[in-house]
Parts: C-alpha cells; sequence; structure tokens
C-alpha cells in the first residue's frame, strides 16, 4: 500500500523525488515507473540526505528511504544542519524502528530516534501504527512543508482508523475514567489488547494513538488529565526521550501533576529475536502490559487503604 501510494503521489506531482540508501524493501517497483526521479545513493545515509538539500533547494521534495537507526544515527549531522536548519521540506521514511528491527542486535535498533528527531527544530515527527494509518497519513506529510522524520509501520491490522487525519493532532480511539492508554506506532497492536484484557478486569480504559509526536496534540493531553485517573505511555522507545518524556514536558510546563505510568525501554536494547519472542522476553506483550498496569493501579491505591484503617 505504501509503495502504491507513493507512486500515485508522485506521479501527480513532479516534485516528488524518491531517494534510498540502497534498501529498496518499500520501493522496489518504482525505478522503472520514476526514472530519474528514483535515485539510489548506495550505502551513504548522509551523502543521501545531503543531496536532498540541494533537491528541495531546488524546490524538489524528496522522500528519503532507510534503516530507521541509520537515518536517525549515521545521517544526524546532516538531518540537522541539512535538513533542520533551513527548514527543508525533505521527508525521512525510516524503516523499522523500534521491535520491527526484531532480529536485529543494537547497532539496528532505532529505539532513541524520537528523541533525536523531535530535537532538531523545524522537524515534525510522525508514527503511524499500522498500514492504513500511514496511507492516511501520508499524503498530509508530504503537504507539509516542514522536514518529516516518519517512523514507517506498514502491518496490515484489522484495526479501522478515523479516516481524518490533521498533523498535531490525536486519534481518540476510546475514552475511559480508569486508565487512559496513550500509544504511538507498531505497539498500538499490543495496546489494543491490553485495553481489552483491563475492560474484563473492569477499568474504564481510554485509547489514543499519538500518531503526531512533534507537532503533538498539548491541548488534548492537558484536558485528559481532568478525565482519567492513571495515564500510561506505551513504546518501543527508550524511556527517556520519548512519549513519556513528552508528556512530562507537557504536565510540568502546565504545572499538572497527574499520575503517569511509564512503559517504555529502560536504559536498555532489547534483545534480538522473532518479533513475537522480543515482545514476550521484554515484556511488552498486551497481556503483559495488562499485568503491569493492573499491579501498579493496586500498588496506587494501597496507601489510601492503609491509611484508613490505621485512622480506625
Amino acid at each position: 500500500m505504501y509503495e502504491e501510494l507513493l507512486k500515485n503521489i508522485a506521479i501527480d506531482d513532479e516534485r516528488i523525488v524518491v531517494m534510498t540508501a540502497e534498501n529498496r524493501a518499500l520501493i522496489r517497483n518504482l525505478p522503472s515507473v520514476l526514472g530519474k526521479r528514483f535515485i539510489d545513493t548506495g550505502i551513504t545515509e548522509q551523502c543521501m540526505v545531503g543531496a536532498a538539500a540541494g533537491l528541495a533547494l531546488r524546490g524538489r521534495v524528496p522522500v528519503l528511504h532507510a534503516l530507521a537507526s541509520f537515518l536517525s544515527m549515521r545521517a544526524f549531522e546532516f538531518v540537522r544542519t541539512d535538513a533542520g536548519i533551513p527548514n527543508l521540506p525533505i521527508k525521512l521514511s525510516a524503516f523499522i524502528p523500534g521491535f520491527l528491527s526484531d532480529g536485529n542486535g543494537p547497532t539496528h535498533q532505532a529505539v532513541e530516534d524520537v528523541s533525536l528527531m523531535r530535537g532538531i527544530p523545524n522537524m515534525q515527527v510522525f508514527a503511524p501504527a499500522n498500514e492504513q494509518d500511514l496511507a492516511i497519513m501520508l499524503p498530509e506529510i508530504l503537504a507539509s512543508k516542514h522536514p518529516a522524520y516518519i517512523r514507517i509501520c506498514h502491518r496490515p491490522t484489522s484495526f479501522q482508523h478515523q479516516k481524518h487525519f490533521e498533523i498535531g493532532k490525536a486519534e481518540v480511539i476510546a475514552e475511559g475514567t480508569d486508565i487512559t492508554l496513550l500509544t504511538y506506532g507498531f505497539m498500538l497492536e499490543q495496546t489494543l489488547i491490553a485495553a481489552e484484557i483491563l475492560r474484563a478486569e473492569g477499568k474504564s480504559v481510554g485509547i489514543v494513538n499519538l500518531r503526531s509526536l512533534k507537532p503533538i496534540d498539548e491541548a488534548y493531553l492537558v484536558d485528559l488529565t481532568q478525565k482519567t485517573d492513571l495515564l500510561v505511555t506505551i513504546e518501543d522507545h527508550f524511556v527517556t526521550g520519548g512519549l513519556y518524556s513528552i508528556v512530562a514536558e507537557i504536565f510540568l510546563k502546565n504545572q499538572i501533576q497527574v499520575p503517569v505510568l511509564p512503559i517504555a525501554l529502560f536504559e536498555k536494547w532489547f534483545k534480538p529475536a522473532r518479533l513475537q519472542e522480543v515482545l514476550e522476553y521484554e515484556g511488552f506483550t498486551g497481556k503483559q502490559i495488562a499485568e503491569r498496569i493492573l499491579g501498579y493501579h493496586t500498588e496506587a491505591i494501597q496507601p489510601h487503604i492503609v491509611a484508613s484503617e490505621f485512622a480506625e
């Protein structure tokens, strides 16, 4: 779906130039369609970004493809200097971010990419949850005048997203008064499973897909603190710099104190394996997430029970 959508957009808009650093997994059939508007620079992510900046300065909209770890880290200085500082509309399609790099070791794991990319002024950061979400979001992202980092997730799922996407707005899937689960990207799959388990335990559970991480829906998050008892951030990213940090920054800025439980990677890369095995080993299956939340929820109310008994 991604390739077909990008092809159709590029056919209709001659400004689009598709580029890759010898990673054609998402765009194998585009060279014959786009001709000179398809450029493979080889394994040279830095040079690809530099070349894209030159094209952007001449009115093109380059869409770059490489592994998320290499776009966000190997080419970081070039992204910062050649895309961020001049605010050029270079789009970074980052392949296999987070747990999606399952069988790869730490060198190929992009679990700090959100932190790095959102720290660049002018850079927008997006994290579609699946194939349909990506298709809904892509036209708006490509139309933006700013550089953008897209945490690509093109897995097909049965979940049906809201058809409207607006940059900077959250997709509110469900509202709940006990617990609200905040997530993005691939982890929405497991979050939906966790929500069903929590509801079976009698909890009122909200689910929010924060597919636009920068800009993020700050007004909604601030308002949400008045509507739910516990917020849970769920992400296949380091706890530092990702969604948990974003939420903390927003709440501190607005002088809001509210319980927030982070479910993320704490100062460690994940053990490489097949995707399901990674989730189970690291504790990120829907069932494990639900169990962690239920345990936290019990601990959170325990001090009030003890205080009540002591008072008697």
